[in-house]
């Protein structure tokens, strides 16, 4: 009987295996936030402890229960421990374990990690994970030093600090859980918290190693063989251009709307908050409802971005959005080749971007789909946005963002069941899944002879 299981359990795809990492994760979570010891009050249901276990562990940060005032300091803590093992990713934790008990590392941990975090091969996969976690506290750490500097006065040591390396934490992995009913909407004006909270998300977000090769590369300059890689290129530049491109239309909309009354540096910080925020970080300064649709629309795309690669961020990617204006200029300039920065990206690339963002819009299409059949009776006639909230909802659960405009508090039970399984996927990963459940590819596909069809 062991024998059998071993052997199954060989036979696992990598892709099957980090889905197994995950749901393992989630379910311990469950448990345990559906003790009375995780609750104040009443203990969680179970399908109310799957929800935030799920939305954790996928630093998501779309919530059913309130987390500063529903759960205790120990449900508290079973979230920030999700928070963190899905920021940095299992495999990232588990091949950290087996490096330190020296046991090795797999072929299927060093494709996992591939999968996870890289676009390179790198030489030591030892440094490579002491580097990750080592780096995360750090930048968590510093983060959390910096948030006392507000939060310890406003609540005492223990309060504040607590306040402070939760939020640290849940920024820097791209959560968005906050101890706060309504997020950090009071501290909209705080240039402190604002500048923190931000960096953490920008630094979660651009991927761990894009972090350590702008470090390696800013001390190494002078160099003579000294360069920055494509990739991280690729994803400073789309990032720069997407906060900044947020930032400037949603103060541009909002200027007579949301952000009416506001001094012009609070104005800005709302701004360029909500830009940053929106990609797949999940806090908000400011009550999104009040915003118009023009502006909900732009925070949509921006959640449907998403962060980059090997990052702690879900949604299709930066690099995603890059390689299709990639393709654009160079098929506009008469280039049959994808070229950027004196490089040439291969096909396959530019294939596996078109197909994930396909299966995200296919994906997100059916939930919505789902979603609208089973919330119909809770979603008003009455009100005009009702189809804009369900839409905002499904496409903030795909891309792990965490933002809502209070349709999470109104989920029934298919649709919490629908909203889990769309932040699982989009955690783990469109392609992840869809290998997982196609199993193993064939060594030699059959090619058969071409024939042209009409486009367009």
């Amino acid at each position: 009987m062991l024998s059998t299981v071993r052997d199954r359990l060989k036979r696992i795809s990598p892709a099957q295996t980090l889905m197994l990492y995950y749901a393992g994760a989630i379910f311990i979570g469950t448990l345990l936030l559906a003790t009375p010891l995780a609750a104040q009050g009443e203990p969680l249901s179970f399908l109310d402890a799957l929800f935030t276990a799920t939305s954790a562990q996928c630093v998501t940060g779309l919530i059913v229960v309130d987390t500063g005032t529903r759960l205790s300091l120990f449900g508290q803590s079973v979230v920030l421990v999700l928070i963190q093992v899905g920021g940095l990713g299992i495999m990232t934790f588990s091949i950290y374990l087996f490096i330190y008990l020296h046991l090795g590392v797999s072929l299927r941990g060093r494709w996992l990690i591939q999968e996870t975090l890289l676009h390179t091969p790198v030489s030591s996969w030892r440094e490579l994970i002491r580097g990750v976690v080592f780096m995360a506290l750090i930048i968590e750490a510093a983060g959390a030093l910096l948030l006392s500097f507000v939060f310890v006065p406003e609540m005492g040591w223990l309060a504040g600090g607590w306040c402070a390396l939760f939020h640290s934490v849940s920024a820097f992995c791209n959560a968005g859980f906050s101890l706060f009913s309504d997020s950090l909407v009071g501290y909209r004006a705080n240039p402190l918290i604002n500048a923190t909270v931000m960096t953490l998300i920008i630094l979660g977000g651009i991927g761990f190693l894009v972090i350590r090769e702008v470090l390696e590369f800013s001390l190494g300059r002078r160099k003579k063989n000294a360069r920055m890689s494509l990739h991280s290129k690729m994803v400073l530049i789309t990032s720069a251009f997407l906060i900044l491109y947020g930032t400037i239309f949603i103060g541009l909309l909002e200027a007579n709307g949301a952000l009416a009354g506001m001094s012009l540096s609070e104005g800005f910080w709302t701004s360029l908050f909500q830009s940053v925020t929106a990609r797949t970080a999940g806090f908000n300064t400011i009550d999104l409802n009040t915003f118009n649709v023009a502006t909900l629309f732009l925070l949509i795309f921006l959640m449907f971005i998403g962060a980059s690669p090997g990052s702690a961020g879900g949604g299709v990617k930066t690099t995603s959005l890059a390689l299709f204006f990639c393709v654009l200029y160079n098929r506009l300039k008469g280039t049959p080749h994808n070229n950027l920065f004196r490089r040439t990206i291969p096909g396959e690339a530019v294939t596996k971007a078109l197909a994930l963002v396909m299966l995200a819009i296919i994906l997100i299409g059916a939930a919505l789909f789902a979603l609208l059949i089973v919330q119909s009776p809770t979603i008003s006639l009455e009100d005009p946005r009702g189809f804009l909230r369900v839409s905002f909802e499904a496409v903030s659960a795909f891309a792990t963002v965490g933002l809502s405009l209070g349709t999470t508090d109104q989920l029934t039970e298919p649709g919490k069941v629908i909203v889990i399984l769309l932040m699982f996927v989009g955690r783990v990963g469109l392609l992840t899944v869809a290998f997982a459940i196609a199993g193993r590819t064939r060594r030699y596909p059959p090619r058969y002879s071409k024939e042209n069809v009409m486009i367009g």
